[in-house]
């Protein structure tokens, strides 16, 4: 089953959503306009949206207010997105040029920054000071993430708290936060709300540990980037991790790290291969696994309904993703 179809009663309200973020992104400036339309063109599943109007189901769900958190949102991860490609000097992005290969990285830097306050603009909207308060302190942790992905590039010496810390501010925290705020958004029980933040939390940690697992396993066509990008990059995942545990191959990583600039694919190939058949893939896939039931068990406390048995079943989703 494709993920679109767990939630397809959403389809109507998923669409004004889209027709409000593409509003919200133009600009009298070209390159700004054009920039913008283009990676929200390249599409994406807009899961962040899906999981406000789902936490929105448990309150006095108006499409109204869920429009306003369900677009800044989604701009918000947007906006990293192009951050991101400047950061890891991506070529492609869901199969596509991104920003800073068609223009350059001022332009890129500019746009995610324009994106960004977009978003905040958008969601002056919602009279809520707890919105407001939630969605800066997403931003800030966001913001984390990037600069502690940055400092631990090509860093063999990296632990595990490390890694999940990392991964908590660049992923978990924003689902965790789509839910927070459409619970917010619909005056939703502050139980149902730490409910669902939780389950939000738990359900990123595993989509992010799952993805970078994909970054190894899953190929160029299915990835929309070359396959092991992230090692290419000098970003130590938690296959890298697990691998780094035998000391032959952590020497063989340095060696290739030490000459970081001219690192290509084809040095990198057989490090990959190796996590791909060293046990770290299931290892980690078992963690994912433990964050999925963690999920599951947040579910419990909300009441019975379609909602809550779309979230379990995005979970569920999520946890048998392979590509």
């Amino acid at each position: 089953m494709k993920l679109a179809m767990i939630y397809s009663f959403l389809k109507n309200d998923l669409s004004i959503i889209e027709n409000a973020v593409n509003e919200t992104i133009q600009s009298d400036n070209p390159v700004l306009r054009e920039a913008s339309s283009q990676l929200l063109q390249a599409g994406g599943k807009r899961i962040r949206p899906v999981f406000v109007l789902l936490s929105g189901k448990f309150g006095d769900y108006d499409i109204e207010k869920m429009k306003s958190v369900a677009v800044s949102l989604e701009l918000i991860h947007t906006a990293s997105l192009v951050h991101d490609d400047v950061i890891d000097e991506a070529e492609l992005r869901r199969g596509e040029p991104t920003i800073k290969s068609r223009w350059d990285n001022r332009i890129a830097m500019y746009t995610g920054d324009y994106i960004f306050a977009r978003s905040l603009e958008n969601l002056s909207a919602l009279d809520n000071p707890r919105a407001h308060q939630t969605l800066a302190k997403t931003m800030v942790d966001l913001c984390l993430g990037e600069i502690e992905q940055i400092r631990d590039k090509y860093a063999t010496d990296q632990h595990l708290r490390s890694y999940l810390r990392r991964i908590k501010r660049k992923t978990a925290i924003l689902i965790a936060a789509s839910c927070r705020l459409g619970a917010i958004a619909s005056n939703a029980s502050p139980d149902h709300e730490k409910a669902l933040w939780m389950y939000g939390y738990y359900v990123g940690m595993s989509y992010q540990i799952i993805d970078d697992v994909l970054d190894f396993t899953a190929s160029e066509k299915e990835l929309g980037k070359p396959a092991g990008g992230d090692l290419l990059q000098g970003n130590i995942t938690l296959p890298v991790l697990y691998s780094m545990e035998n000391p032959a191959f952590k020497r063989s990583l340095e060696e290739a790290f030490l000459y970081k600039d001219t690192l290509t694919q084809e040095t990198i190939a057989p490090l990959i291969q190796e996590i791909k058949t060293n046990g770290s893939i299931e290892r980690s896939l078992e963690v994912s696994d433990r964050y999925l039931q963690k999920a599951y068990k947040s579910l419990e406390k909300l009441p019975a309904g379609r909602a809550k048995q779309t979230l379990k079943g995005i979970a569920k989703y999520i946890g048998k993703r392979r590509a």
